[in-house]
């Protein structure tokens, strides 16, 4: 080894021992494994290919809650499981063509009275089916078309929206293509048709799109009024979800910019009181969520600034789910539901994703 001059043949020695000790910590340190979340419990299979999940929370015992979840395939359909990852052979609704995402909704009216729903979009056929909650039985007169005189349809995507000041409920769809000029999605008010079936009215069209991918993944925080969806592999974008608002067809914000491998894909908000909380989204490439704070920053709603990155078990994440509310004894402070692309779908204990640094729901 030729040293500079000045260097004294102990001094160097000393010197490359360290570097050695460094490059071999280091090595251990870039090889080693980043901490892997383990779900508490995982589902038993679908079919063909698990996409999408949905929580229904019983009204009088939640731990008879339900998890809705999708089998995307041409004769796939609609699995239901308990809160053990049983499928519930009777309530599965099957065969549906190819249906992708699917969301729930409280009290929608129908022949007079209040009754949840469970809606997924059926993206052969471009139509969402409409299913009651908790048996499962179709409300909408064989299925809903979405996307009327388009050329751009293949629903995807689908979220439903239950406006506070009046109750009603809205479903918003995306599609696997759609035009870039603020139209990419439809929103449609459900509501009883005059025989105690749903019917489904546009309201509007709205939403930036940037043309590299699909908009799959659709979240709506009723509370708070918002839309989320992800523009794959650009960001999410963030728009009011009233299609009355005065702020009309403004986007918000447009964040998860960065960080991500390739896919951002399913949305999902845990809720806390005085409207905070979070928005988990799926690193879908990367195995990971990336979870930001729900209410933004003071003085800056908008701003939603990311807290924390969890790695999880599940494979190629699409869609996921949350809520915060105490479910039993395994999940006392909220679930998160995301698919696998082994067919299954993955249960998290919220305060295994919460850790030291992130909050729980109040019991």
């Amino acid at each position: 080894m030729n040293l500079p001059s000045g260097f004294s043949w102990f001094s160097g020695f000393s010197a490359a021992l360290l570097l050695l000790f460094f490059f071999a910590c280091s090595g251990c340190l870039f090889h080693s494994s980043p901490k892997v979340l383990q779900p508490r419990i995982v589902t038993e299979p679908v079919q063909y290919d698990s996409d999408d999940a949905a929580i229904w929370i019983h009204p009088n015992d939640p731990a008879r809650s339900l998890i809705i979840g999708t089998d995307k395939q041409a004769d796939g359909g609609l699995y239901v499981f308990d809160l053990n990852g049983k499928i519930i052979a009777e309530k599965c609704v099957r065969p549906l063509q190819r249906p992708n995402n699917v969301d729930v909704e409280y009290g929608l009216l129908l022949g007079g009275r209040p009754v949840d729903i469970a809606v997924t979009t059926e993206r052969l056929l471009n139509r969402i089916r409409i299913h009651r909650l908790p048996d499962m039985k179709p409300v909408d007169g064989g299925g809903i078309e979405l996307f009327g005189g388009e050329i751009q349809r293949d629903p995807m995507g689908v979220a439903l929206y239950k406006r506070p000041t009046d109750g009603r409920i809205y479903a918003i769809v995306g599609r696997k293509e759609g035009p870039t000029d603020g139209r990419y999605l439809w929103q449609y008010l459900l509501e009883d048709d005059g025989d105690g079936l749903v019917k489904a009215t546009k309201v509007r069209e709205f939403g930036l799109y940037s043309g590299k991918k699909e908009i799959e993944a659709i979240a709506v925080d009723d509370e708070l009024g918002y839309v989320y969806y992800s523009d794959e592999q650009m960001g999410v974008r963030k728009y009011y979800a009233d299609p009355d608002h005065p702020g009309g067809n403004t986007e918000l914000a447009f964040f998860a910019r960065e960080g991500f491998a390739a896919d951002l894909e399913g949305i999902s908000i845990y809720t806390l009181s005085d409207g905070r909380g979070y928005i988990l989204v799926s690193d879908q490439q990367a195995n990971r969520f990336h979870i930001f704070k729900r209410e933004g920053e003071p003085g800056a709603p908008h701003r939603h600034t990311l807290v924390k990155v969890i790695n999880t078990s599940t494979k190629q994440s699409d869609g996921s789910e949350v809520t915060s509310a105490s479910l039993n004894q395994s999940f006392p402070y909220g679930l998160f539901v995301a698919m696998s692309d082994d067919r299954t779908f993955q249960y998290y204990d919220w305060r295994d994703i919460a850790g030291t640094e992130l909050e729980l729901a109040r019991k």
